[in-house]
């Protein structure tokens, strides 16, 4: 089995040449005109943090070139303080075994606690099941920057997760000459990706725009056997009409992905770094046909737009937002049986594997393994002993093809979550300008609305032959059930800040009223409405300049945060849902920022209270995968967590082509639950640290970061434990203009992630982790007409 894709000499090569041939072209054109040569140059300069009562940070435009054109949205914001992004798959292609952690606080496939916003709209949860990250809204080439607040967000931050801080995803806007990009990466993994974007220039009065497209795909990196796959289109669109700004944005995206499997337990990693457990090649025997690779898939499309207004009248300004958002996917799985839901009668043929019936509802009464050419089960022969010992610890003689005579037929199924989503929201806001006794005062306030349904059905599929292939059939056996989960959000809020010429201060107060749902359509029976508004949510801070030091200001901000009730928590018909509360997080922070040109820092001391944490609390162990979701269990508030800690950063122009950045975070975050009081927060690092070099000169540039990641824990009694590890990401290019022929320039890159192929465990789940993504390079060419 190949387990590990080595570097490709063709790729290095490509890149050598490239370099090389590139470097003449910039060689002819040493006495080009230095002002268009200046206007390309990339930007070193990393902005630490608005002038603001809490800590934020924001994306410099070297941490997009330290990831490849193909990486997730995501993986630009790894450095920035406080923030893990940890992705199974080297560019990203799997959500499944992404994550991010801040604070204590996380986004994997159980939880939802940091908010997430496209442009400044609402992204409509970031949960696995349904759910949609930036990198389904933005192409990574269209990302002009993403901004972090840790903890205490803004208060009009529009979403009902964000525990601990918001994360704002910006995409470029249009410019003002027209002009068209053409980029085209090549990887490791079969990674290829061709991207075009056009620039309209004004094509109407002060109205511009751009379209772009872009496809690409990469096989998985263990067994290179699964192809993903991504089709993104995007356009933009800004206009002025009288005294009215617009702002329009559209983007369709269509990704297969193949997911990598957990590994459960660091002995389990350590017997091999470099394989999760799936297998690339189809066996016939069901119960091992489970791991196959190309079994563990998800289709997502997604297609989301927004209009933007804004005028002004006089000191008030007005500012409005529309939005829609459509979602449908699939998640697959291949269970080593058929359901048994119909009683066909002892000895009679079972209904289940008639491919022109379906069964609605129900449940389980058992399994169906083997059968006869006519559809009956069979047992295993008496005394037989299993020799299958792979995946799970191995299976009895019922699964073992071995334990039955000639003749034996085997049985499976090809499982299907089916996830359907809409979304339509708005938002309203106003600022007003005005002063009170010769002070500078801004009131402003506004509201959000959203109304949200995400529909989820799953259905069963007999497979058509399961000795031979992973084919099913298009008619399900069972729908197992049909859910809808409709949810009103609307969330208002009021500010105020007043400059008092020593500090500014603010006062604000927000609400969200949220009513969650579920129609079962099998069993209305099962219904739920559940109310889970807040109270009134208060927030305060202020900015103050020290008058001692130039550009150096102390900030100091407060808030208090919630996340309602998600209508994952509704799916478990188990939970008392009357018992479960929204949950809640106060968070204040503390620091200096010092900014000034070629020089920025930041420090900032945190504390956060979090109460209520919904959990899912199982009753009973299963072995291997509950394909059924049939262990009783159900959601519960468990205790909460603390959080105190410091982040620091700081980025330094040592001169006109050297810049150096560097970010440290200190977190200290701890269950206060009853069982596990005292114990650190699963995959939450009480130490991280990052670096970062980068050179600029002319037509050349390149960059060097570091990002070292402390000892985590896999589990909430803190028993099993992950290593630290350190990667290292390098990116080398060039850059020539005006070589002729219409192009107006043309630029390679060639980037390498986690440089020296560290071996580590990644997103942590309790009780299991993936492996992180190993080192890949690749090639990107990109040329402007």
């Amino acid at each position: 089995m190949k387990l590990y894709a080595p570097m490709k000499p063709s790729l290095l090569a490509l890149s050598v040449f490239a370099a090389m041939s590139t470097s003449a072209v910039a060689q002819e054109q040493e006495n080009n005109d230095e002002k268009k040569i200046e206007e390309e140059k990339i930007e070193q300069i990393l902005v630490t943090g608005r002038s603001v009562s809490y800590a934020n940070n924001t994306t410099a435009e070297a941490m997009k070139l330290q990831q490849t054109s193909m990486t997730s949205a995501l993986g630009v914001i790894d450095n920035l303080p406080g923030v893990l992004i940890n992705e199974g798959d080297p560019f990203g292609s799997d959500e499944w075994s992404t994550s991010i952690s801040m604070r204590g606080f996380q986004i994997d496939l159980s939880h939802q606690q940091i908010g997430m916003t496209i442009d400044g709209i609402a992204n409509g949860n970031s949960n696995y099941g349904g759910g949609t990250k930036a990198n389904r809204y933005i192409d990574t080439e269209n990302l002009a920057t993403a901004q972090v607040s840790q903890g205490t967000a803004d208060i009009a931050s529009r979403s009902h997760e964000a525990l601990g801080g918001t994360i704002n995803f910006e995409t470029i806007d249009p410019g003002f000459e027209q002009k068209t990009v053409v980029s085209t990466t090549l990887g490791e993994n079969n990674a290829q990706k061709f991207f075009v974007r056009h620039e309209t220039g004004e094509i109407a009065k002060d109205t511009y725009a751009w379209v772009s497209f872009s496809s690409q795909e990469n096989t998985d990196w263990m067994d290179e056997v699964a192809t993903n796959t991504r089709d993104h289109f995007a356009g933009k669109l800004l206009s002025r009409i009288e005294n009215v700004d617009l702002e329009a944005y559209f983007t369709y995206d269509d990704a297969r992905e193949y997911t990598y499997q957990r590994v459960y337990g660091v002995e389990q990693y350590e017997s091999n770094k470099q394989w999760d457990g799936l297998i690339p090649n189809w066996t016939g025997v069901p119960y091992q046909d489970q791991a196959y690779r190309k079994g563990w898939v998800t289709h997502r499309e997604n297609m989301f737009g927004y209009l933007k207004a804004s005028t002004n009248i006089g000191n008030l300004q007005l500012k409005g937002n529309a939005y829609v958002h459509q979602n449908e996917g699939r998640g697959d799985w291949i269970p080593y049986y058929v359901a048994d839901v119909t009683d066909d009668g002892a000895g009679n043929p079972h209904s289940e594997l008639d491919t022109s019936t379906t069964a609605y509802g129900g449940a389980a009464n058992g399994f169906i393994y083997f059968v006869d050419r006519d559809g009956r089960s069979l047992q295993p022969e008496a005394g037989c002993e299993s020799s299958i010992t792979f995946p799970y610890g191995g299976a009895g003689a019922a699964l073992d093809p071995d334990c039955y005579g000639p003749g034996a037929v085997p049985v499976s199924s090809h499982r299907h979550t089916n996830y359907e989503k809409d979304r339509v929201g708005i938002n309203g806001d106003f600022i007003w300008d005005t002063s009170i006794n010769g002070m500078a005062n801004t009131l402003r306030g506004g509201f959000w609305y959203e109304d949200y349904s995400r529909e989820e059905y799953r259905s069963w599929h007999k497979l058509t032959d399961s000795a031979t292939s992973a084919r099913w059939e298009n008619n399900p056996y069972w729908i197992q059930y049909s859910r809808e989960f409709p949810v009103d959000t609307l969330m208002y809020y009021l500010e105020n800040e007043i400059d008092a010429g020593f500090a500014k201060f603010r006062l604000g107060a927000k609400k969200f009223d949220v009513d969650v749902a579920k129609d079962d359509q099998f069993d209305s029976s099962n219904d739920i409405d559940v109310d889970s508004s807040s109270d009134v949510l208060l927030s305060a801070g202020f900015v103050a300049p020290i008058p001692a030091v130039r550009g150096l200001e102390v900030f100091s901000g407060y808030s208090e945060n919630f996340a309602a009730v998600k209508d994952a928590v509704l799916e478990r018909d188990d939970t008392d849902v009357s018992q479960v509360e929204p949950e809640t997080a106060e968070n204040i922070d503390l620091g200096l920022r010092y900014s000034s040109p070629g020089f920025n820092a930041s420090l900032t001391y945190y504390t956060i209270e979090f109460e209520n944490r919904i959990t899912f609390i199982s009753n009973e162990d299963v072995d291997g995968i509950d394909f059924l979701e049939a262990a009783a269990g159900g959601y519960v508030n468990d205790g909460g967590v603390e959080s105190d800690g410091i982040e620091a950063s700081v980025d330094y122009q040592l001169n006109d082509h050297w810049s150096v950045y560097g970010s440290y975070t200190n977190n200290d975050s701890t269950y206060i639950d009853k069982d596990f009081a005292g114990n650190q927060v699963v995959g939450s690092a009480e130490d991280m640290f990052s670096v970062s070099i980068d050179y600029s000169n002319d037509s050349y540039f390149g960059g060097f970061s570091t990002k070292y990641v402390g000892e985590r824990f896999m589990d909430q009694s803190n028993t099993s434990k992950t290593d630290s590890y350190t990667v290292s990401d390098l990116y080398l290019g060039t850059t020539a203009y005006d070589i002729g022929g219409g192009i107006d320039s043309v630029e390679f890159r060639f980037t390498i992630n986690n440089v020296f192929d560290e071996s580590y465990l990644g997103t942590i789940a309790p009780g299991a982790a993936w492996i992180g993504a190993p080192r890949v390079a690749a090639l990107n060419a990109k040329f402007t007409f």
